[in-house]
């Protein structure tokens, strides 16, 4: 079993309030939650406007699986949020 912490922190310019983050964010539980190997929270940066941290927990059998999955995720994140990824963590416990 392999497991992968990716942890993504996202700047949201311009963004006004928190009612508009959560547009500007929305739907990562319900995007990445479909997965059964993922597990995702907002994990930091709550009360703030501007910036967004997300964590994923990733688990597979095979240790490229994982990498894969959080490769995939991380795209689809730049793809789909309307906001800049300043960072991208990967820990594989």
């Amino acid at each position: 079993m392999h497991i992968a912490v990716l942890t993504l922190k996202i700047a949201l310019p311009g963004c006004g309030s928190l009612k508009e983050k959560r547009q500007r964010m929305g739907g990562l539980h319900e995007r990445f939650g479909r997965y059964p190997s993922v597990a995702v929270c907002e994990s930091g940066d709550l009360d703030r406007h501007d910036a967004s941290e997300w964590t994923f927990v990733v688990v597979g059998n095979a240790s490229r699986d994982v990498t894969s999955l959080c490769s995939e995720i991380e795209d689809k994140l730049q793809r789909t949020v309307d906001g800049r990824v300043l960072d991208a963590t990967r820990e594989f416990l």
